[in-house]
Formats: structure tokens, sequence, C-alpha cells
């Protein structure tokens, strides 16, 4: 067997091989399982893992822009009228959000936390200077006095109600941004504050919230189970809420947002706790995106989250006192903040009842710009985009004992709305980018193995069918020379005369004889004597 012969065969050999362990690996899905099962291993909340400081210290920055909704026409609103609102902003924050206190609890299966958030003002991303600009919106001391005094006698009402009057205090209040966020010293609250020192003379939406965390937090680790990776255990040492009225809306349910566990498929539903929202709420997938060159799932709540209970009977818990509910795209969170009725949506109303938009001039919902969405890598459950958006609103109503109310529609008023966003930074990005390419090369290793045995099986059939034509072609030119050199033998056998003497037979005496093979064509040779 020639050498040539023997590479082709070898070739047939090695790529048979290839294909065979190539397709049992595949179907195995040995390479993808030992990826998950060590992904589900990594991807922990201990102090060993390396998922465990980016969620201790979260490197990608994250902004906070404020929008305030100036009302134009207030006089109009009071005589009965529809209001008109401008929007305004942003006024951007960096919010700085690392871990405190962090302490494992039982055998490392548990951690405790803190996450105070710290605000900072960035100019370059705001519209103008929040201490200097000024902002029409509702008083909502006065609102919220209202409604503490609602359950009260009418004359208790009418003797509060002159007074306020004498305070030149009115429904509507202009004050810097600054102030509307970050706190003044109310009037009104002031002297609620002279009679009852529990009741703080200032207010601002943000007061007492810069530098300050939203509760204390023990999360799992993801020790014991990788699908508890990051949830919530409790929350201020509470495993559910008591102020709605149905155990399944005051469950605790998801993560803070933060993080999620790894190998998201997208089916699921993914919860988070929203502190601010009073409630836990879930997500869906929309679509498969892009960010930074990290292929992505989009999470967005779907339109059930705010549904009216008469559409979703699993939203009537969020109803306080039970069956006092409200429509589509709202949610009075007024039960978990004493004070004014406060009600909170999506920005603009986004996803809400039409009711609500048209009652106020001014108001324009669309997704891009007020669509609340998280952006995850699927394999290891990194939040690499997040955009979390809300508004406040208020209910302004007529309240007897008040005549400044008299004349109002009963309005969800819009007071504000925040974007807070975070993308992940170049730098993480790029380290993600390099262990997703190494995840995929490890994972998709059996297929590449039975690609190359077909690239090689495509040579083995190429070298095999060229060396069977060479044959046959080696064949051909044997037979072709050989019948040529029959031919050339056959005509080389003519009898010619191999000498250049004359015919002198005439001349050769009778007795002499005649030499023998003179005419052969094979060297003449002397006649044999008997």
């Amino acid at each position: 067997m020639t050498r040539r012969s023997c590479a082709i065969y070898a070739t047939g050999f090695i790529c048979a091989h290839l294909l065979i362990v190539g397709i049992a690996l595949v179907v195995a899905q040995v390479f993808q399982t030992m990826i998950h099962s060590r992904l589900k291993k990594e991807i922990t909340l201990t102090e060993k893992s390396q998922v465990f400081e980016s969620w201790k210290n979260p490197p990608p920055p994250v902004y906070m822009e404020y929008y305030f909704f100036n009302v134009t026409n207030p006089e109009v609103f009071m005589a009965g009228g529809k209001a008109s609102v401008k929007q305004i902003g942003p006024y951007t924050y960096r919010e700085y959000r690392p871990r405190e206190n962090v302490t494992f609890l039982e055998n490392g299966t548990k951690v405790y936390a803190l996450n105070p958030k710290t605000f900072v003002f960035v100019p370059e991303k705001s519209v103008g200077d929040p201490q200097v600009d000024i902002v029409r919106t509702v008083n909502i001391p006065f609102v919220a006095i209202m409604n503490e005094l609602n359950s009260y006698s009418f004359f208790l009402r009418t003797i509060v109600s002159m007074y306020i009057n004498s305070l030149g205090i009115e429904l509507f209040m202009t004050r810097t941004v600054h102030e509307v966020l970050w706190g003044f010293k109310d009037p009104l609250l002031t002297k609620v504050h002279s009679m009852k020192p529990e009741v703080d003379e200032y207010f601002g939406l943000m007061w007492k919230k810069n530098g300050t965390h939203e509760g204390e937090f023990v999360f799992h680790t993801g020790e014991q189970n990788y699908l508890d990776y990051g949830k919530i255990d409790t929350w201020n040492g509470l495993r559910e809420m008591s102020w709605w009225s149905s155990n399944q809306s005051n469950m605790i349910n998801g993560t803070d947002g933060a993080v999620f566990h790894p190998l998201i498929n997208r089916n699921e539903l993914l919860y988070i706790f929203a502190a601010d929202l009073c409630r836990s709420i879930h997500l869906a997938y929309v679509e498969d995106v892009e960010v930074k060159g990290i292929q992505a799932y989009r999470f967005a709540p779907p339109n059930d989250v705010l549904m009216s209970p008469k559409n979703n009977p699993a939203n009537a818990g969020f109803c306080v006192p039970a069956g006092d509910c409200l429509g589509t795209g709202v949610l009075k969170v007024s039960v978990c903040r004493e004070g004014a009725p406060i009600v909170v949506s999506f920005p603009h109303f986004y996803q809400a009842d039409p009711a609500y938009i048209n009652a106020i001039d001014g108001l324009n919902p669309n997704k891009e710009e007020h669509e609340t969405y998280l952006d995850l890598q699927p394999t290891a459950g990194v939040p690499i985009r997040a955009c979390k958006r809300a508004q406040l609103n208020i209910i302004l109503k007529r309240v007897q004992g008040f005549p400044k109310t008299k004349n109002i529609t009963e309005t969800i008023f819009p007071i504000m709305f925040v974007n807070e966003t975070a993308t992940i930074d170049d730098e993480s990005a790029a380290q993600m980018r390099s262990l997703l390419l190494i995840v995929t090369l490890v994972s998709n290793f059996p297929v590449l193995i039975v690609g190359l045995g077909i690239i090689l099986l495509l040579v083995f059939l190429v070298l095999f069918c060229r060396n069977r034509q060479k044959k046959n072609e080696v064949k051909r030119i044997d037979f072709a020379e050989a019948f040529h050199s029959f031919a050339t033998a056959k005509d080389d056998t003519a009898y010619t005369p191999v000498s250049d003497k004359t015919d002198e037979s005439s001349e050769t005496p009778a007795s002499q004889p005649m030499k023998n093979g003179s005419y052969i064509a094979m060297s003449p040779v002397e006649a044999q004597k008997c």
C-alpha cells in the first residue's frame, strides 16, 4: 500500500472517530452540563465568589433623572376646569449605593446588608440649576392635612380651613426644584409641629433619603440552591408585609433588582421587591437586545402588573380597604406612607386607563421614554442595563369644610417622575465578553468536533475519489502502452534487408551454399551443419 493510500485511509479513520465522539457529546450535553454546574457553584454571594465584590460595590454608575410637572393654569383647575402641565427636567444626580454592614448568616447560606444611597448633583446631565429653577406644583403638606382631617367633624375641618386661609397657604405652591426634592421648612407643618412634635416641620419628596437606606435586608446567597441566588429572605425582619388586603399581595418575592440567578430562560417571570412601591412586581421577557456587544434578554413589567382588579383579580389585594380600587395603571401606596393620598404609576400614566391621561393636558405617554425594563445577560443573570421609571401622583378631590376644593374635579394629579438608569461600564463589559466567549467555546466544543469531523469526511471523499480516478487513469495508460508496444513489436518483425549488398545470386557459384537467415529480423547467424 502506498503512502498516499495510507494517508487517505488514516483521514477516514480519524473523521469517523471525530463524528462518533462529537455526536455522542452533543447528545449527552456533557460540556453544557459541566459549564452549567460550574456557574451554579460560582455565582453565589459568598466571600470567595467572583460576583460578591461587584454585588457589594456595584461598578456601573447609577443616575437618577428627576422630571417635574409644572402646573401652568392652577386657577382654571381650581375653578373646575382641566389642569395643564409642562414637563421640566431632567435634574440628574449620581447615585452611590455600596452595601454596608455585610454579615453572613446560617453557615453562609444567607447574608445581611444595608444599602444606603447617596446622591450627588451632575450639572452636565441636567437642564438647569435645581437651586434656582422654579416649579409650581401641588402643595402636598396642605393636601396631607386635609386628608388627615377628612375623618374628623365638619366643624373642626372648617376651623382649620379658616386658619390655613389666614396663613395665605394655597392648594398649589411655587418652590425651587431643590426645595421640592430635598426639603424645606413648611409653614403649615411648622404650626402642626408646635402642637405635635412628632410631626416633622420639613417637607421634601426626597427628604431624609440622601445617605439613608430603605431597610434591613437578608438575602439568600444561593449556596444551597442557585435559583435562590439574591432572593430576599426578610426585609426589616419581615417575610411578608401586612398593609395589603390579601396574603398574595403581602408576599415579599424576588430580589432587590441588583442580581438574579444564572441560566435565565425566556419563559420565566422575574420578581423584584420594590420598597419604594411597597410591593413586589414581576417582569416578563420582551425581546433579545445587545448592549456593548453583549447579548441580553429584555424583561419589563407586563400590563397586568398594575391592571384593574376587574381585569386581573389577582390585584384585588392591593385595594385598601378591600374593594376600594383604582383603575388600571395606578397604585395607591398611602397605606404604607402616612400622610397624603400618594399614588404611583408609570410616567405620563403609561399603560394606564386613558381617563387618567385625558384628565390632564400636557401628558404624552410612550414606550421609548416611559417604559421600565431590565436587560439581563441570561447565562450569568447579571443586569447589564436597567431603566426604572416611576411617577409620583396625588389624589385631589373635594373635601367638605375646605372651600378652596369645592369646584375641583377629583383627579390623580402628577407631581414628578424619576428615571433611574444604569449601564454596565466598559471595563466590566470587556471582561464579560471574554468570559462569555470562553463559555461559548467550551459549551460548543462537541459541535466543533462534529464540524471538524465533517470537514475531514469531505477531504477523505475528495482524496478517495481522486485516488480511484488516478488508478483508473494509470490502468488505461498501462493498457495503452502495452497495446502500443505490441503494435510496435509487430511492425519491427517485417522482413527488411540487413545488408547493403546487391543481389548477387546470379554471380554466386552453384557449388557455394547460400547463407541461412539473411532476411530474418533478428541478427543473422550462421547455418548449423548437421
